[in-house]
């Protein structure tokens, strides 16, 4: 049916649902180059440190075994700790960055995600039939294809290397070992930077495809949209809730500003507007506070308590009321009535004064 059919972008929502089950955007092409170039140039820079470290190992293994008089366990142990101790100085580095670059280039991806729901157990993983269909589906048809072509594209540059430097690496045999070293390093670092090259723009490429894949993924019909937007609605009882209380904390700040008012007009016990006056700042009289029945009876009380000027004038409560918005300037038509109204206040209250 068309409304099954995924055609709507993924919601916040939906996104949100989806980066806590662990399931975002990302390529491991994009992690695998950069941890192949990043540890082929941190090689390049330790390689006089790592060259230093396996000559003396090597020097010390031919020097003891040649002091040796008996070929003891003690000995070979001995030996062999060295190496292992060699080995590890030299390999620790590279593994230490290698996870440093490949954690990086996650975290990069996925914005630092870390969830450990991918690592809950489910029946679902175990089923042969999931599988199979994972096995025959288009991602791995992609993958696939990716893996073919950088099969054919190493053996390419491979061979356009090895076919001009062949014969140059072969005559290495003569020349100081350091030297050889040196030579074969650097050509090694060329070739994994043109092959660098080439992977990383099929890393770009996988990027974008496995982000058009996800997109793709995570779309939502119509009827998700419209079931996702009543859920976030909520329950008619709970948001009534969430209304009264709106409206109990804003009709609390409405009678906190009611001190504030020049006066107050009221229709004895069912309407009062509050109005307030600042030549400097207002171009009209402005409401402050309005109620009916029991709240207009409170900004009455109010207004007492802090000796602001009651009148009562029925039709204007009633228009005032009825007419203007709670913060809003009075109307035109009610000019010459309230500026009446604030010049008996205004001279009574000089008077008090």
């Amino acid at each position: 049916m068309a409304s099954d059919e995924k055609t709507e972008k993924a919601t916040p929502k939906k996104r949100r649902d989806q980066r806590k089950k662990g399931h975002v955007a990302s390529s491991k092409d994009v992690i695998v180059v950069a941890s192949l170039i990043g540890c082929f140039y941190c090689l390049q820079m330790l390689f006089p440190s790592i060259y230093r470290a396996l000559r003396d190992a090597l020097i010390f293994q031919v020097s003891s075994i040649s002091e040796m008089e008996e070929l003891s366990l003690s000995n070979l142990q001995l030996i062999g700790m060295k190496s292992v101790n060699t080995l590890a100085k030299c390999i620790f580095p590279l593994g230490v960055i290698s996870l440093a670059i490949g954690v990086l280039a996650t975290g990069v991806q996925t914005r630092f995600l870390f969830t450990k729901e991918p690592l809950k157990f489910k029946l679902s993983k175990l089923n042969p039939l999931n599988g199979i269909k994972n096995m025959f589906s288009a991602k791995q048809v992609v993958e696939l294809l990716k893996a073919f072509i950088k099969i054919i594209i190493l053996a390419v540059v491979l061979y356009g290397i090895l076919k001009d430097e062949l014969v140059m690496i072969a005559q290495m045999m003569d020349v100081d070992p350091a030297n050889s070293f040196a030579y074969v390093l650097k050509e090694v670092m060329s070739m994994v930077l043109k092959i660098g090259m080439v992977f990383a723009a099929i890393a770009g490429f996988d990027y974008f495809y496995q982000r058009w894949s996800y997109e793709k993924g995570i779309k939502m019909s119509k009827e998700e949209v419209k079931e996702e937007f009543k859920q976030m609605e909520g329950d008619p009882k709970v948001k009534g809730k969430i209304r009264s209380l709106q409206q109990s904390m804003a009709r609390s700040r409405m009678m906190q500003a009611v001190p504030d008012a020049d006066v107050i007009i009221r229709n004895p016990t069912h309407y009062a507007v509050a109005l307030r006056y600042d030549i400097d700042h207002d171009n009209a009289p402005v409401v402050i506070a309005k109620g009916q029945d029991l709240i207009a009876l409170k900004i009455v009380e109010i207004g007492e308590q802090n000796k602001v000027t009651v009148i009562e004038n029925k039709p204007l409560a009633r228009g005032l009321y009825a007419s203007t918005p709670l913060g809003g300037q009075i109307p035109a038509e009610y000019y010459g009535v309230v500026a009446e109204i604030l010049v008996e206040v205004f001279r009574l209250n000089k008077k008090l004064e």
